[in-house]
């Protein structure tokens, strides 16, 4: 394309900036998108002419990732794929291509090796696939509509996808390179290596005073931004001590040497199993030949830089923390993520792209590998960002306002299952999105990536919040039941029951009320709109621990069946319903209704929504339940009488039979059994409600509600 930029020079390649997607000229900012595309683009071929053969792009560097074949190919579908979703392409270039490099998130388990083998094209097909979709993507920027800002909505924000996309893979493949066979590597002119190597300095605490952080950034933001940056997360943070240096291989190895991955008591369960499993003693990339050590860089091993940062993955970096704790007596881990941000923004760094100079080993603007960890100095502490990734204590997580972006909605939720854990600013070879302040990217904590740790003093515990997205199906469908969106104009279910039963409670004490099979609890929080206390009770473990989620944190995520295997991510918090005050006066537990414990009762209201025909003994239920409910107070049942078998005996049924030859209605039974104990208020009243279980399969049923009052 005759249009299209030739970058000629190496620092073209290696030293860019983030473009700022709301400010400037459109066409300034068409051909700024552009030259960082290319600039992208070049690197990332680049990268691949450190195999020496062809051989090498076919092996497992490491058995939980596919070959570099698959990631040279997946960089190139990952554009088509994504425009064609967003209605930006309509034809595909190659349909087998754009199916077999698909999907790029394969890290699994430790213990998990997956040996499947695939029938991977020629390297030169993968290539000429390369060329062309570079050749349509150019043509895109120069050709596709363009106004600032660029946002989510934007078709550019689908090319800054890509790009952003094709930076976290040049990377990741970076860190396969290494792990590669060092006869199927070389070392190419792009890339130079630190050469500087000497004492190693004593690592000392210093004290991080008290301050407020915070962390996400606005839609309006300037920069890409993945999902997961989206949203808002503020926190006071405590004073703590904190390493001025990242752990260094020579402080490491003090861990090494006193048999630190022999002995049990260092390491988490997890880390113990890892250990056991790799039979490792040191550290991944060190190379040990009899008493002299070697590191394994990208592609050359050198002699051991004692000074330069260790690398090592979560698993490690805790053991070490829990070893060194012991050592000096004091209290040692990594720190959160907030913590983190309060160590960078006492730093008081300038962000990418903000700097004339990245203010450490960062953005290729440096080496092409670690350096001395006194290399790079802010306000006293070293490498707050650059050298190495450092790994934190908390995994990744939705912040407050967290919305998947549909174009790419397994970016971040995968990560949400309490398993991947933050790592933080940045190492030699982030760039783009991965080297700006706000990036969150998290890994599994056996991972090997260019990461390693700072270690801090801190009396505060952490607390790792279950905000993993639930899967659950029925529990998801409960969520979405009484949580989530009204369809066919039906008001959500709770709502519905309290605008009938609101008139009645202006006449009782509203002290105690008691929700019987809360679910997943949304009638127990609407009923502490009235009462200065509420129980929810449920017989399954699974919705009382939704219950106390929300209880404890306010919010909760979940995965919603769409179609088939196509599933979408859900937030909702309670205070998007005006609940979120109440959260004090609510407290679920798991119990039996058929056989309530004696400490559950006077209570001035007992709610059973959609109850008694799902109970395995109902009539026992009714009975034992007056004696539960304060004298005037109010008993309210709910249900659409759906009596089967497998839930409870005909013998048990409280009608929905013949009786003496007759029809024998429910609402018969529920008189005969009640009427010595409650009064029915008036006449029974129809609640409609949905239940969604797909986006095309809904149940649409009618429950009965009646009201009694107690004697």
């Amino acid at each position: 394309m005759n249009n299209s930029l030739k970058l000629k020079e190496h620092k073209d390649i290696l030293i860019t900036k983030s473009p700022i997607l709301n400010a400037g000229s459109p066409e300034d900012k068409r051909q700024e998108i552009l030259s960082y595309f290319q600039a992208t683009w070049e690197l990332d071929d680049r990268l691949y002419d450190s195999l020496k053969t062809e051989e090498a792009f076919y092996m497992r560097a490491d058995p939980l990732r596919h070959p570099l074949i698959f990631y040279i190919g997946h960089t190139a579908t990952f554009y088509i794929n994504k425009l064609i979703l967003a209605g930006v392409l309509t034809e595909r270039i190659n349909p087998k291509f754009e199916s077999m490099f698909a999907v790029g998130v394969d890290e699994m388990s430790w213990d998990d090796l997956n040996e499947t083998h695939y029938d991977w094209p020629k390297l030169n097909d993968v290539k000429q696939y390369r060329i062309e979709v570079k050749q349509i993507i150019e043509k895109l920027i120069f050709e596709l509509p363009i106004q600032l800002p660029i946002n989510w909505e934007s078709q550019f924000w689908v090319i800054m996808m890509g790009i952003e996309h094709q930076r976290i893979h040049i990377e990741t493949s970076s860190v396969l390179i290494r792990q590669l066979p060092i006869d199927q590597v070389q070392n190419i002119d792009l890339f130079k290596i630190c050469k500087e190597n000497g004492t190693t300095p004593k690592n000392i605490l210093q004290k991080i005073e008290f301050g407020k952080v915070h962390i996400g950034k606005d839609r309006d933001n300037a920069l890409y931004g993945w999902d997961n940056e989206f949203g808002s997360f503020k926190s006071e943070i405590k004073s703590f001590n904190a390493a001025k240096y990242l752990v260094s291989n020579q402080e490491f190895k003090e861990f090494v040497d006193n048999d630190g991955y022999k002995t049990k008591k260092w390491w988490t369960n997890e880390g113990w199993n890892w250990v056991q499993y790799k039979k490792c003693t040191y550290p991944f990339f060190w190379l040990q030949d009899g008493s002299n050590w070697k590191l394994r860089l990208m592609s050359e091993e050198i002699e051991m830089p004692w000074n330069w940062p260790v690398e090592v993955n979560y698993l490690e970096a805790k053991a070490f923390c829990n070893w060194k704790s012991e050592k000096l007596g004091k209290k040692l881990r990594m720190p959160t993520e907030a913590e983190y941000y309060r160590l960078h923004d006492f730093a008081a760094l300038p962000d990418q792209p903000e700097w004339d100079k990245a203010p450490g080993n960062i953005n290729l603007e440096h080496f092409a590998s670690p350096c001395p960890v006194d290399r790079f100095e802010s306000a006293g502490f070293y490498d707050v960002i650059g050298n190495v990734w450092q790994w934190t204590e908390m995994p990744i997580s939705g912040l407050d306002g967290f919305e998947v972006h549909p174009f790419y909605d397994d970016f971040s939720t995968p990560t949400f299952d309490a398993k991947h854990n933050l790592i933080k600013g940045g190492s030699w070879i982030s760039t783009g999105n991965l080297a700006i302040r706000d990036s969150r990217y998290a890994f599994r904590r056996h991972f090997f990536q260019h990461a390693g740790f700072r270690y801090i003093e801190s009396e505060e515990d952490v607390e790792i919040e279950a905000d993993y997205y639930e899967t659950d199906e029925l529990i998801s469908q409960y969520c979405e039941f009484q949580y989530g969106e009204k369809y066919f104009n039906v008001e959500n279910y709770a709502i519905s029951c309290i605008d009938l039963i609101d008139k009645y409670l202006n006449y009782i004490n509203k002290s105690k009320a008691l929700d019987l099979g809360c679910a997943t609890g949304r009638m127990t929080f609407e009923l502490a709109k009235y009462f200065d206390k509420v129980t929810g009770l449920d017989f399954s473990a699974r919705f009382i621990r939704i219950g106390t989620q929300l209880k404890e944190t306010g919010k909760l995520n979940y995965v919603r069946q769409e179609e088939g295997q196509l599933s979408s991510y859900q937030e909702f918090k309670l205070s998007d319903f005006n609940l979120d005050q109440y959260r004090k006066k609510v407290e679920f537990y798991q119990a039996d209704a058929c056989n309530l414990k004696t400490f559950y009762t006077d209570y001035d209201l007992v709610f059973a929504g959609n109850l008694i025909d799902r109970l395995y003994d109902p009539k026992k239920f009714l009975k034992d339940i007056s004696n539960r409910v304060n004298k005037g107070g109010l008993l309210v049942l709910t249900s659409p009488y759906t009596w089967l078998e497998e839930f409870t005996d005909v013998e048990k049924w409280i009608g929905g039979y013949r009786k003496d030859g007759e029809p024998y209605s429910t609402l018969q039974g529920l008189k005969d059994l009640l009427s010595d104990e409650f009064s029915l208020v008036e006449n029974p009243k129809n609640v409609t409600f949905v239940i969604r279980e797909t986006s095309r399969k809904y149940q649409h049923t009618i429950a009965q509600m009646t009201i009694w009052r107690k004697k």
